[in-house]
């Protein structure tokens, strides 16, 4: 039978869950660069987990600086195929209090000079994306969470921008007219990399103000959002151990995002047009598709 595993990005802290055995820290070589961190694998209630803090440990790396490729790469080496991405983000919506986790459903990029896809350089692939957050996981999600106590949102659009600076007070205003939900600084390109590696994704986004849009609030400021992260670390570490207890209930599955370079057809060049480069680069994600023979190394 197909192992379990999941991985979580997110701060470095979420690895330390109650419960966790056999933890283990794996450093990869990846043909994108460097992670964000050594990768930290253990068992929790029964299914494999490999955690990844997003910004390395000690908090040492801006959003736009993050490897995101890597990142993917190396989770997709380790065998997930599910990713809980947990996320701090900044709420657009009167209804989502500071300390409120939202299951978003929908993403805007408003980044830019992230490296955004694996391809390219000799290879040339597309996959769908109208819907980049995997819905059976994104239930799974809402479900955890709510078991862990949380106010948890069902949906919502989270506008992604570039950072490390807050938004003005024109962007915050701008992005509740465009319907937004949160606004953050990481979940792309890291969603389309997953998507493109074929994992399933889903965010649990934590609201930890209200950014600069609200009269009646003050200004987001650092210290309010590491009082309301801190807050709820606990909820986040119950969501997650939650997830994995479910995901290992359900076992082997097959969703949509698990097939989402079709067997292949996503990918438009020939394998013998493909640089020798690009076939080692890609290996991992395309090479049973399209040399099934060699076997991804």
């Amino acid at each position: 039978m197909t192992e379990v595993v999941v991985g979580v990005i997110g701060g470095s802290g979420l690895y330390d869950i109650e419960g966790i055995t056999d933890v283990e820290e794996v450093r990869l070589d990846t043909p994108f660069g460097a992670p964000s961190d050594v990768f930290v694998t253990g068992h929790l209630e029964g299914v494999r987990c490999v955690f990844l803090p997003r910004h390395g440990r000690g908090h040492r790396l801006l959003p736009s600086e993050l490897n995101y490729r890597a990142n993917i790469w190396g989770l997709k080496k380790l065998g997930a195929r599910f990713v809980i991405s947990i996320s701090a983000v900044g709420s657009l919506r009167e209804d989502i209090v500071p300390g409120h986790l939202v299951a978003v459903d929908q993403f805007i990029d408003r980044t830019w000079g992230r490296a955004h896809t694996f391809f390219g350089e000799g290879v040339v692939g597309h996959v769908q994306f109208g819907d980049p957050v995997e819905p059976a996981l994104r239930r799974v999600l809402i479900a955890a969470a709510r078991e862990a106590g949380a106010t948890v949102h069902d949906g919502g659009t989270y506008v992604c921008i570039q950072g490390p600076t807050f938004s003005t007070r024109a962007e915050s205003n701008l992005f509740r007219q465009w319907g937004c939900s949160v606004v953050g600084m990481t979940n792309l390109p890291e969603a389309r990399l997953a998507r493109e590696a074929e994992l399933a994704y889903a965010t649990l986004a934590l609201s930890t103000d209200y950014d600069c849009w609200h009269d009646g609030h003050d200004e987001v400021s650092v210290e309010s959002v590491l009082a309301t992260i801190h807050g709820n670390v606990e909820t986040a570490k119950s969501a997650i151990k939650n997830a994995c207890r479910a995901l290992g209930a359900l076992g082997p599955v097959s969703w949509p995002s698990h097939r989402a370079l079709g067997g292949g057809m996503a990918i438009m060049t020939r394998p013998e047009a493909m640089p020798a480069e690009a076939r080692a680069r890609l290996d991992l994600l395309v090479g049973p598709y399209l040399w099934p023979e060699e076997g991804a190394r």
